[in-house]
């Protein structure tokens, strides 16, 4: 149970989400879309995804600064989305940061004097290899968790010419810009044909996918080079011009990635506190903690959800939220049969019900909803208190359901969901661990419009802030993968469409769910499932909200009363 001794900072009223580009290019049209009447009234709060930041890769997951990007956002955004009573939920990547961060970015440049030395991490115990890096014993790692093939290590040049290894969980890319005459003839000294023709065999060759490495390798070796010109200029370098050639090359090497931060650090915990406060000063009052699991690493322990690193990193965080007023939700993904979810909720924090969006899918596609009714007294017995979805960025999760449907159950919504257009996604490559599915919740539901009513409907009355995805109000996404939950709309899209009646009639369950008292953190929820059918009864005080749905024939009815008198129906 939880723990009630944290206030709750922010109500469980609908929450719209998107990206700051969703909506017709920038913050100030999704802004202009909220202070429509009827749009503004159906939401509470808006979860904006962090490209709203300075950023550069996976659509705002990689973090240059949390500064706002001047081409999609600005503080007068900000201050409209206030005064509209819109509260905020904005991330925080605890783990990791954008290799163009300014402390990495003060790494390159310095090496072994920069103050930031140790913001980022390596940690090894094992043997050197001639690349420069430990390999660690199996002992240290063979409880960890990699998201790739490797090690996730990213070897970083200092000015000195000294290749360090840092922690790179996520992403990385290294890229080496062409290289022309003049750079060679300024490295090496060389006359301007045998520099031409030097440039000319390394920018061939990377660019057919050879390493720069081996192709410096060539040239200090003046080996296995086939062009007869180039036999001739190579060979008239001498050991030293070579090297030149390699220092040069090599000293301009670009990376793109997400380094992992070293929570030892003192800066690091700066860092938490300046983005936090600047957070608290943007309007958010939830802060999502992303990828948190994966920042508490020790050699011989595991590496995603290190216990107790993991929720003594959490506690810490809580106390630097706590001077801001902010509501943490830590993001994390794992099996229902793992029990983290009810983990987190004992230790006071709000969590993501990643089980609903299958659980919803499974019912309508049944037509039975006791999983339902088993999950929702569970969240109300346990006092857990969530934030839940339909549709995401990420698509539809799946490993979530482990222990809480079959093994045959789960592969059948897997499998019902790609025949209509999604795309499995597993975890590098290993097809026997599902993930997710990319899909719309529209497809996943065939387009069915009554279905989707419907699953509006029922998420609503579960227990929990609704999250609702900008994609999910009508039918639109397309792309492979995960661009498909990602596209973006037109202001002519949405002036055009927002107006069909599937929209209108989600906008009019959400108005209802924000207006009506019934529901709240402290109010009682009884749930009623018989065969096809499945009854909610919210109340509080002298306010009661019900839905009656009919998951066969894909119809519902909901009721407000207020002291027994009905005063609302849809």
């Amino acid at each position: 149970m939880g723990t009630g001794k944290r206030r709750v900072k922010v109500d469980n009223g609908p929450m719209l989400n998107a990206y700051p580009d969703s909506i017709g290019g920038t913050l100030a049209d999704i802004v202009e879309f909220l202070e429509n009447p009827e749009r503004n009234r159906a939401f509470t709060s808006f979860y904006i995804l962090p490209s709203l930041f300075h950023t550069d890769l996976d659509r705002g997951f990689s973090v240059i600064d949390y500064q706002l990007d001047e081409m999609l956002a600005s503080e007068q955004d900000l201050e409209k989305l206030r005064k509209l009573g819109i509260q905020l939920k904005l991330d925080f990547i605890l783990n990791h940061a954008s290799v163009l961060s300014e402390q990495f970015q003060d790494i390159l440049k310095k090496g072994e004097q920069s103050e930031y030395r140790d913001f980022f991490i390596w940690d090894g115990y094992g043997t050197m290899t001639e690349e420069g890096y430990i390999q660690p014993d199996s002992e240290w790692i063979k409880g960890m968790f990699f998201r790739k093939p490797g090690l996730p290590i990213l070897m970083v040049r200092f000015p000195n010419g000294k290749e360090v290894p840092y922690w790179n969980t996520f992403y990385q890319e290294v890229k080496y810009p062409p290289i022309d005459a003049q750079d060679i003839m300024d490295a090496a000294g060389v006359q301007f044909r045998t520099a031409k023709y030097v440039a000319e065999s390394i920018n061939e060759k990377t660019a057919s996918g050879k390493s720069l490495k081996s192709v410096l390798s060539e040239i200090a070796d003046r080996v296995n080079v086939a062009e007869k010109q180039v036999v001739r200029a190579i060979k008239k370098l001498s050991k030293e011009q070579a090297k030149a050639i390699i220092d040069m090359a090599e000293s301009r090497r670009r990376y793109l990635g997400q380094m992992d931060l070293n929570i030892k650090s003192p800066l690091v915990w700066e860092f938490y506190e300046e983005t936090l406060k600047k957070l608290a000063d943007y309007g958010a009052g939830i802060v999502r903690l992303d990828a948190f699991a994966y920042a508490p690493k020790k050699p011989g322990e595991k590496n995603f959800l290190n216990e107790p690193g993991t929720w003594e990193l959490l506690e810490k965080v809580r106390e630097l939220a706590d001077k801001f007023g902010l509501e943490l939700l830590p993001e994390i993904h794992a099996s229902y049969a793992d029990g983290i979810y009810e983990k987190i909720a004992e230790k006071g924090y709000m969590t993501y019900d990643f089980f609903l969006p299958g659980l919803i899918i499974d019912a309508l596609e049944s037509a039975n909803g006791d999983y339902l009714k088993k999950w929702a007294e569970e969240l109300m017995g346990k006092r857990i208190r969530t934030v839940n979805m339909l549709g995401c960025h990420d698509g539809i999760p799946l490993l979530d359901l482990k222990g809480l449907l079959s093994e045959e159950r789960i592969q059948s919504l897997i499998d019902t969901i790609v025949s209509r257009g999604g795309y499995v996604k597993d975890l590098h490559g290993q097809k026997s661990i599902y993930y997710q599915v990319n899909a719309t919740y529209y497809s996943a539901l065939g387009e069915d419009e009554r279905k989707m009513l419907m699953a509006r409907a029922i998420q609503l009355f579960m227990p929990g802030k609704p999250q609702i995805w900008y994609l999910d109000l009508r039918r639109a996404g397309v792309g492979g993968h995960k661009e498909i939950n990602r596209t973006n709309l037109t202001k002519e899209y949405v002036e055009k469409h927002f107006l069909d009646k599937v929209v209108q009639q989600q906008l009019k369950l959400l108005r209802f769910r924000t207006e009506f008292p019934a529901f709240s953190y402290d109010s009682s929820l009884i749930v009623e499932a018989w065969k096809h059918e499945i009854h909610f009864m919210w109340k509080k005080e002298n306010y009661t909200a019900e839905l009656y749905a009919d998951l066969q024939k894909m119809t519902y009815h909901i009721i407000g009363k207020i002291n027994g008198e009905i005063t609302n129906e849809l």
